[in-house]
């Protein structure tokens, strides 16, 4: 039995002495030099005691070495798991837990405070790897042999666990199989019309589907390159349009781009694609990025459980305010919440899909797997849509309360549950509000105890001392109390509508 995912890589290798990848400082990766790092990361994998199946928990910044790592576990037959920057050591510890991975890969910087917390939860082995691809993990790569024979993985042997929020509990751990990352990197290099001779920006993190299992994939498929920055920098950014064909980033990327002074027709006339995603992108965006440049944002819709589900076409019509059709082996139907009755075009419901790209379950979790599965295999995304009379799938809002802030997901009751805890605070309600950079802005409505003096400024200084950055509120509202219906539920989409010019 082959690799099934990184056999597929291996048979559409351009020639060895391709560029892969470039870093804004020079650095330059062939295909060969890729093949030969992400060789030596499996068999550092293997030194350290990593088995087929194992999960390899990894921490660490954005790097050419961080795309090797996860390139060394898919070879190494291993379940890459990658994990936000901005977690704090008490969300570390639960996905470590969780997981129980073989392995932990964490930045240098952060070995004094997490080390001790993976010893705690058993994990076997940690180790280091910095931004400057040095660290404790680079060690030990840089003595491993550039040849490894890859280890044998079929289609749905798991590939990556990938943790994302719902409305209860804590985070779940969606996991990928090699013909989910396979299917949906060959279907898009293949609709968004990528080759050999695209140059990609990548200004995305790569613990993301969006940067890694998006982008990364695709350049892989399609024997392209990219630009791999560390993050986005308009300036940078605006130069490199010289020279690059494509870029792929969040609603924030074109409204800061809008901004900029030297966005113009002429600076962008040598691009092809603009792909935006992560996060619902304002039809005023798509319609002022038009008109300033002369370019369509070619809007898609994904999930961590699914990957990429829809786009908006190549050729065709780019419509504002959708993220166009389902992509080609995918279905997308349109259900009654409640009863899971199909219903007409036009109609609001819950959109269901199927496909090669739908995730085989949550990690540990057979249960809410089965919860959110129809009977014949439709997942159950938990967005309210509906499909147009001309086939194009809207998304207007969630059925759930999860907020998507910045493209990461933002799961209420624990921002909740922390704001709850604090002295003087009697209850809250963490919604989100439309927001121009961030598609939604994280926002508390907080109820404080009589006499409390808590200030906003209290409420996010506490809060960023146990919740990573992403997760923080834009805005603190204090209120006598919450609005609520008969039998007593908090209403959050009173408190959504009434606050939903907040930031505009």
């Amino acid at each position: 039995m082959a690799n099934h995912l990184f056999d597929f890589f291996r048979a559409r290798l351009p020639e060895p002495n391709r560029t892969f990848l470039e870093t804004e400082a020079g650095q330059r990766i062939s295909y060969g030099d890729l093949f030969a790092r992400s060789a030596r990361m499996a068999n550092a994998l293997v030194a350290l005691g990593v088995k087929p199946g194992d999960r390899v928990a990894v921490q660490a910044e954005k790097s050419p070495a961080f795309v090797d790592l996860y390139l060394g576990c898919v070879r190494a037959g291993a379940a890459f798991l990658p994990l936000n920057t901005a977690y704090t050591p008490a969300e570390i510890e639960y996905f470590l837990g969780d997981a129980e991975p073989a392995l932990f890969v964490c930045d240098p910087a952060k070995r004094a405070a997490l080390e001790p917390i993976a010893r705690a939860k058993r994990v076997p082995e940690v180790a280091t790897l910095g931004a400057d691809e040095k660290g404790s993990f680079a060690d030990k790569c840089a003595g491993a042999s550039d040849k490894f024979a890859d280890i044998a993985r079929g289609a749905g042997d798991i590939a990556a666990i990938l943790y994302t929020s719902g409305t209860t509990g804590r985070s779940k751990g969606a996991m990928l199989t090699h013909a989910n990352l396979r299917s949906n990197a060959e279907v898009l290099t293949d609709c968004w019309r990528f080759t050999a001779k695209d140059v990609l920006i990548h200004a995305l993190p790569v613990y993301h589907t969006h940067g890694l299992f998006v982008a990364t994939n695709v350049i892989l498929t399609a024997g392209a390159a990219m630009i791999f920055l560390p993050k986005f920098d308009a300036d940078l950014i605006l130069k490199l349009f010289q020279r690059a064909t494509s870029m792929m980033g969040v609603p924030t990327f074109y409204t800061r781009l809008l901004r900029h002074k030297g966005l113009t027709k002429e600076a962008a006339r040598g691009m092809r694609l603009f792909v935006s995603g992560s996060a619902p992108l304002l039809a005023e965006t798509h319609r002022e990025w038009q008109a300033k440049t002369g370019h369509a944002i070619l809007e898609r819709y994904g999930m961590t459980e699914t990957g990429m589900n829809t786009s908006n076409p190549y050729d065709g019509e780019r419509i504002a305010g959708t993220v166009g059709f389902p992509l080609p082996g995918v279905e997308i139907r349109v259900a009654d919440p409640e009863s899971g009755k199909l219903l007409p075009p036009e109609t609001i419901g819950m959109l269901e899909v199927k496909g090669p790209n739908v995730f085989t379950g949550y990690w540990r979790m057979p249960e809410k797997t089965k919860a959110e599965f129809r009977a014949d295999g439709f997942f159950i995304t938990g967005d309210l849509g509906k499909i147009d009379a001309k086939g194009y799938v809207h998304i207007v809002g969630r059925g759930k309360d999860l907020i998507i802030s910045g493209g990461f997901n933002v799961y209420p009751k624990e921002v909740e549950s922390e704001i709850d805890a604090l002295p003087g605070v009697v209850e809250s309600a963490v919604i989100g509000v439309p927001h121009a950079d961030f598609g939604e802005g994280v926002t508390a409505v907080v109820v404080k105890q009589g006499a409390a003096k808590l200030t906003e400024a209290e409420v996010l200084a506490a809060l960023s001392q146990r919740l990573a950055k992403f997760k923080l509120p834009k805005r603190v509202i204090f209120v006598p109390d919450l609005p609520r219906n008969t039998m007593g539920k908090v209403q959050k989409n009173a408190l959504r509508e009434q606050y939903g010019k907040l930031y505009q």
